[in-house]
């Protein structure tokens, strides 16, 4: 899928974990993110695997990797990190990314499918045509640790308390010299007539390795219907009442879900 120039491309990321000859575990956050949203997740994850090896990317275009050629469609992100991880020497793993990050993970694992141990899901990017462009174009010009959690207060279930070092960690990431602008012209590019792309159901029915999808019935950014119609083996995890930032909603439920499709 990529070329031999991208595995010149080196992409930043931090690693949890040791070494090389254990499990790894990519994580792939969602649009206007960084991979300080998988900080619940990770810290589940290790309690339950100390062995575990976990990579947590900034997408391209995003946090420590605004900076990566080409920034933007979900495609070049997939071909970007999968070449990363063949120059980090890491051919296989597992997958599980959230939003924008599951449409470039299931794009991981229709290009590479023999790289890809098993492959979650939660509430992705690609799965049908509604998304709610407005809100996440808000979220892309947000700055402020206030504004931040305006927009993610209106994607997440009602309750969800946002930490305010997350707020301010996210919020110096916007302070980067071009990041929201950055963040714009990929939101401007996410759709056509107010439709998002769709991943071809006959791509996703090729998928051998395990799969997990997650989704709440409340999520106002990517609605849970988009769940109906996939793959017989796909295994659904319907999240009641949860909205569209399930990481940071039930980080333990998601943790015990990537867990249980990596066995």
């Amino acid at each position: 899928m990529s070329d031999d120039t991208d595995k010149n491309v080196p992409l930043r990321a931090e690693i949890f974990g040791a070494a090389e000859g254990t499990k790894v575990l990519v994580l792939l956050h969602g649009f206007g993110g960084t991979h300080h949203i998988w900080r619940q997740v990770v810290a589940s994850l290790r309690d339950a695997d100390p062995c575990l090896s976990i990579i947590a990317y900034d997408l391209p275009g995003h946090g420590e990797n605004l900076d990566a050629p080409d920034s933007g469609p979900p495609k070049r992100a997939a071909q970007l990190i999968t070449a990363d991880l063949t120059r980090r020497g890491v051919q296989h793993f597992h997958l599980a990314g959230h939003s924008m990050g599951g449409a470039i993970a299931a794009l991981i694992a229709i290009s590479t499918p023999e790289r890809v141990s098993s492959l979650s899901l939660v509430a992705p990017g690609g799965f049908g045509p509604e998304i709610d462009i407005k809100t996440l174009s808000a979220f892309a010009a947000a700055e402020t640790p206030e504004e931040l959690r305006r927009c993610l207060g209106a994607m997440s279930a009602p309750g969800t308390v946002m930490a305010d070092d997350d707020m301010k960690a996210l919020a110096a990431s916007r302070a980067q010299p071009g990041q929201t602008s950055m963040l714009e012209a990929i939101a401007a590019g996410m759709t056509r007539d107010g439709k998002q792309g769709q991943l071809p159901g006959e791509w996703l029915e090729k998928l051998t390795m395990p799969v997990a999808l997650l989704w709440g019935t409340a999520d106002s950014i990517l609605p849970y219907h988009q769940s109906q119609g996939i793959p017989a083996h796909f295994a659904l995890h319907t999240i009641v009442d949860g909205g569209h930032m399930l990481p940071e909603e039930c980080p333990e439920t998601v943790a015990h879900i990537i867990a249980l499709t990596g066995r």
